[in-house]
């Protein structure tokens, strides 16, 4: 829980910053195909407009954040500055022509990260993640469809492409979490092992008792 509370906290603290101060600091966002815009690919995820904007991303940024890092901390450690900057790119290549902030991007890639990790692995514990995630976020996916205006839908998208390419080339970093042996195959194996001991011998038949082949006279 710590690096995601740190990140939540970071952004709290600019926030408060940006109130005391009374400068907005939008400028630092991504401008799509302009040079004034394109520091904003590292700056703009810092940047909220108001307190419900902070508000709205805070809770999937804690969730996910803990979730991810539970999973696959190796991998989630390279993920985030990918889905980072990728989305930042995207935005800048593709987007509408207006100043993007927000760590929205960033959060939907790590929700789309953490489903297609499932996805590939197929472990117990991925798939467990995946249902949580669908079960307290599904309804981030919807954000990548344009809905309105002020809302960047880009950072959406262009974070969850960037989610689904960290998982396809980052699946392997985490080990798959030790397979529990059931009882069935216990017992199994211990019909196996059975099977494999040689067979005790037959007991000899007992002469006197043994008529067959004889007369017997009268």
């Amino acid at each position: 829980m710590l690096w995601p509370l740190a990140a939540v906290s970071g952004l709290w603290l600019i926030a408060a910053v940006q109130a005391v101060t009374g400068i907005s600091y939008v400028w630092l966002g991504v401008f799509p195909r302009t040079l004034i815009g394109l520091p904003g690919v590292v700056t703009a995820p810092l940047i909220h407009e108001s307190w419900t904007h902070l508000l709205s991303n805070t809770a999937p940024l804690l969730g996910l954040g803990i979730i991810a890092m539970y999973g696959f901390p190796r991998a989630t450690r390279h993920a985030v500055p990918l889905i980072w900057l990728l989305s930042g790119i995207g935005v800048w290549l593709f987007g509408r022509e207006s100043f993007h902030i927000g760590i929205s991007g960033l959060t939907h890639g790590l929700m789309f990260f953490v489903v297609l990790m499932g996805i590939l692995r197929r472990d117990a514990l991925s798939v467990a993640l995946v249902l949580t995630v669908f079960l307290l976020f599904g309804g981030m996916a919807s954000g990548i469809i344009p809905s309105e205006p002020a809302i960047s839908f880009e950072y959406h998208l262009f974070g969850a492409i960037a989610g689904v390419l960290a998982a396809a080339f980052l699946r392997r970093m985490d080990p798959l979490p030790a397979r529990i042996r059931r009882s069935a195959d216990d017992a199994d194996e211990a019909d196996s092992d059975w099977a494999d001991e040689p067979a005790p011998p037959e007991p000899e038949p007992d002469q006197a008792d043994d008529t067959r082949g004889t007369r017997r006279e009268d």
